[in-house]
């Protein structure tokens, strides 16, 4: 089904984000462990730079909305530099798998948030119009960023 809005296409990558995560901390072996977090970081990077770009910026236009987008991009400004710690660790250590939960569990946090708060405010902000426009461009570039490899912003 195609998403009508900006909030269903990017619950439609919390899913996956959300999927990837369970598979990172599950898995005992490091090839395995390896390839989940090369998807995770690939599919958190071209989310992240989407939904930056077509959903906090216009947000970041409204009084209201300031402290919310703020919020929101310090979250993924925390789960970068988690990422950029994971990718540093061996994946068959016990360090990688301590970070890899911490990095789990900041995304779903983050994801829980958005969709209990974030996206609260920023409906109220954005007119039916600029939710379905929205939606044709964070998929274009989100789709352009996963095909490229989602290079770190």
């Amino acid at each position: 089904m195609a998403a009508t809005t900006i909030y269903d296409a990017l619950r439609e990558s919390h899913e996956k984000q959300r999927g990837l995560c369970t598979r990172l901390v599950r898995s005992a072996d490091p090839q395995r462990r390896a390839e989940t977090f090369r998807s995770l970081r690939t599919e958190l990077a071209a989310h992240a730079a989407a939904e930056e770009r077509y959903l906090y910026v216009p947000i970041l236009m409204y009084d209201m909305g300031l402290n919310s987008a703020r919020h929101a991009l310090a979250e993924h400004h925390e789960m970068d530099e988690l990422v950029e710690d994971l990718g540093k660790l061996d994946p068959k250590g016990e360090a990688w798998a301590a970070k890899a939960k911490e990095l789990s569990h900041k995304v779903r946090h983050h994801l829980k948030e958005e969709e209990t708060k974030f996206f609260q405010v920023s409906g109220k902000l954005l007119t039916a119009t600029q939710k379905t426009q929205l939606v044709r461009q964070y998929r274009a570039d989100y789709q352009r960023l996963l095909n490229e490899g989602a290079p770190s912003s």
